[in-house]
């Protein structure tokens, strides 16, 4: 059997289930394409996407709900200046393609010449981050069952003290193409796998909950023995500490982050300050200040979309640009900006492999891919020894930004009362409160374990949701204000 280069090989499978059971070929997305350059446009695409997606859950020891879906469309864009005009429909076929290009290039005026040259067709360089398999037929209906039963039973088993278990498991193939007014084409296909438990415990008649989880872009033979028993450990470990809480103290203090997941303020109080969008509308807190200290020393951010297998990782972004590792932050200087590829066209700058769109039926934007902090060179223990009084918080559940001030908001789901060094009891209801600028240049110390989250994250961005990935070492933050229930 001969094998195709990947990049080939995910272009032939995006043509047979985007274009051929439609009759469509490449003349068809450049005749489509070339009635949007009738008028004078700065850029357009088609995105053409098939989504086949699987569910499953299990409560009160039964699997409950189970679901499949399939979704298949394709979005046609114009962009002229800072405009931009979007279709979009779950019909393909060439008269919705021509009909979707005819009504976008309105945005612009009609150019001089209606008969628009075709540029040749090329297959845009991108990466091999993971298998183009479907997730979906890599265990059949009965293990998925029998995978969320252990699932349950292993939380069950590990204490007395658990009271009722929800499990979940959700897979994804995603198959998308992308056609440029450049000749540009790019494919990719896209699995994605997470399986999540969330227990409750009780005692004394007090409940709390706890949760864990992971996945990314593989089949499901990943949730072996070892995955499990990680994701149910921290389940429960979670709603047991939670029972041994104390209420939070408030005021200003020293407050150590946890490795991985913690990383979730990062992402939000300083990754989307960093998206191209906000920095060139001048209403982000970075806004005008590439190549000034943002952040104290040894402090360098990433934003990396080429980690392999990694949930929010991407051979080709949906604007068809490869994805990159982004230095962000560089030991606290502002290096620059994410960027799709209106944004960073218009601030004169290269795209940065983050153009990212929840779906066919929407309009691509600057976004993160996998985002994190960079190790330093103290060790976690030694951190959480230089606390004289402050807080450890290993785990996080909500939050919120505002992008233009930095400010933040964020709740520990999982966090710690340290005194003199020592961590005297678990607490609960601490709120974190800062300014996400600010609190870069008030990092004091940097672990040496940085770690990326198990593979549950996903971001919201004005309407959009999409997979990411986040991760940091422990990190000592002094001043922070914490907001508490005692």
């Amino acid at each position: 059997m001969i094998s195709r280069e990947p990049t080939i090989e995910r272009l032939a499978t995006a043509k047979a289930l985007l274009l051929e059971p439609f009759g469509l070929d490449e003349t068809h997305l450049a005749r489509a394409l070339a009635e949007i350059r009738t008028h004078r446009v700065d850029d357009a695409d088609l995105y053409f996407q098939y989504t086949r997606s699987e569910g499953w859950s299990l409560e009160e020891g039964i699997v409950k709900t189970g679901s499949f879906s399939i979704d298949q469309g394709v979005g046609v864009r114009a962009v002229s200046g800072e405009k931009t005009a979007f279709a979009y429909s779950d019909d393909i076929s060439e008269a919705s393609l021509l009909d979707a290009a005819r009504t976008v290039r309105s945005i612009a005026a009609a150019a001089k010449s209606a008969r628009a040259r075709v540029p040749a067709t090329r297959v845009a360089a991108s990466r091999s981050l993971y298998q183009g398999l479907d997730p979906i037929g890599t265990l059949d209906s009965t293990a998925k069952v029998k995978l969320l039963e252990r699932t349950e039973r292993m939380a069950r088993a590990r204490d007395p003290r658990v009271v009722q278990v929800m499990a979940g498991l959700a897979s994804e193939y995603d198959v998308v193409l992308v056609a440029r007014a450049d000749g540009t084409l790019a494919a990719d296909v896209r699995p994605l796998v997470r399986l999540s438990v969330t227990v409750i415990a009780e005692q004394n008649g007090r409940r709390e909950v706890g949760s864990g989880g992971g996945g990314g872009r593989f089949g499901l033979a990943y949730f072996d023995e070892a995955h499990l028993r990680q994701y149910v450990d921290d389940a429960v470990d979670a709603a047991l500490t939670n029972l041994e809480s104390r209420p939070a103290p408030a005021g200003e203090m020293t407050v150590v982050l946890g490795p991985g997941w913690p990383g979730i303020l990062l992402h939000e109080a300083v990754g989307h300050g960093l998206e191209g969008d906000f920095n060139r509308k001048g209403s982000s807190a970075f806004s005008g200040r590439i190549g000034q200290r943002v952040a104290a020393k040894g402090v360098t951010v990433l934003d990396d979309g080429t980690i392999a297998d990694r949930r929010g990782s991407l051979n080709v972004d949906d604007e068809g640009n490869p994805s990159q590792r982004n230095v962000l932050i560089e030991d606290g200087i502002l290096r620059g900006y994410i960027q799709d590829a209106l944004n960073a066209r218009l601030m004169g700058v290269a795209p940065t492999g983050n153009g990212r769109r929840e779906s066919y039926a929407h309009i691509p934007m600057p976004r993160m891919t996998n985002t994190y902090m960079l190790g330093g060179d103290k060790s976690p223990e030694e951190i959480v020894a230089s606390i004289d009084k402050g807080l450890y918080a290993t785990n996080f559940g909500g939050g919120q930004v505002d992008i233009t001030s930095g400010k933040f908001v964020f709740s520990a789901s999982e966090a710690y009362w340290v005194e003199k060094g020592r961590i005297l009891y678990p607490v609960k209801g601490a709120t974190i409160v800062g300014n996400g600028p600010d609190a870069l240049t008030r990092v004091s110390m940097i672990g040496n374990d940085m770690r990326l989250d198990p593979g549950v994250g996903t971001c919201g961005k004005e309407g959009q949701s999409v997979p990411v990935g986040v991760g940091q070492p422990t990190l000592r933050i002094d001043g922070l204000t914490v907001g508490g229930t005692a």
